[in-house]
């Protein structure tokens, strides 16, 4: 067990420890986010909000420029999401669980190739694309972006994404030395599979409205 302990901790040598602190807290209420939504909850928004905007800055500490542009969307689709989820579709019902639509899809193909585009560019610009880290980088922010979208909307959809992201993303920040965020993804992996079970089960208990 010290061996696993002595691991983790040699990959934080010459970090600062407000920034362990920070990650240690932004990844408590990272999960608490997804096990918010997994559980159909409100407090997903207000959560995420908190973690995304530590991650925002870590992530510019650290220079992952695409992980960041993940954080800072997640930060602004949390209020998106946290305003459309509170809508009412009539006098007595709140936003429903749906199926992706034909347009949902499009829309999501787009934002995909949008978003490899334009993180492509910010790695081409600030001249980060010196690992191959950058480049899976750019794919799992595309996964992430119409992940996180989905979920603001409400589709079943999303948990694919995530779930995808997440397997893709626990080996690519044990590699970055982010041990906790790594281990968070581990997590989140895990959450996402019972989420699709939990929003799957719920669907097919209301009317489709979309």
């Amino acid at each position: 067990m010290s061996l696993i302990f002595d691991w983790i901790f040699a990959q934080y040598q010459g970090t600062a420890t407000y920034l362990i602190v920070l990650e240690f807290v932004g990844v408590f209420f990272g999960f608490l986010s997804v096990w918010y939504s997994k559980k159909e909850n409100i407090l997903v928004f207000p959560t995420g909000i908190i973690s995304t905007a530590i991650f925002v800055y870590i992530l510019l500490v650290f220079g992952l420029l695409g992980d960041m542009l993940i954080n800072a969307f997640y930060f602004i689709m949390s209020i998106y999401g946290w305003y459309f989820w509170t809508r009412k579709v009539d006098k007595d019902r709140y936003t429903p669980i749906t199926k992706m639509t034909n347009l949902d899809k499009k829309y999501s193909i787009i934002m995909f190739i949008g978003t490899i585009l334009f993180v492509s560019l910010v790695y081409f610009v600030f001249n980060k694309f010196d690992s191959w880290t950058a480049y899976v980088d750019s794919f799992t922010t595309a996964i992430f972006f119409v992940g996180m979208w989905l979920m603001a909307k409400k589709k079943l959809a999303n948990w694919i994404f995530w779930i995808i992201g997440d397997v893709i993303s626990v080996p690519l920040y044990l590699y970055k030395g982010l041990v906790f965020t790594a281990i968070q993804y581990l997590l989140f992996t895990i959450i996402a599979v019972y989420g699709y079970k939990a929003w799957k089960k719920s669907i097919s208990k209301s009317p489709q409205i979309l």
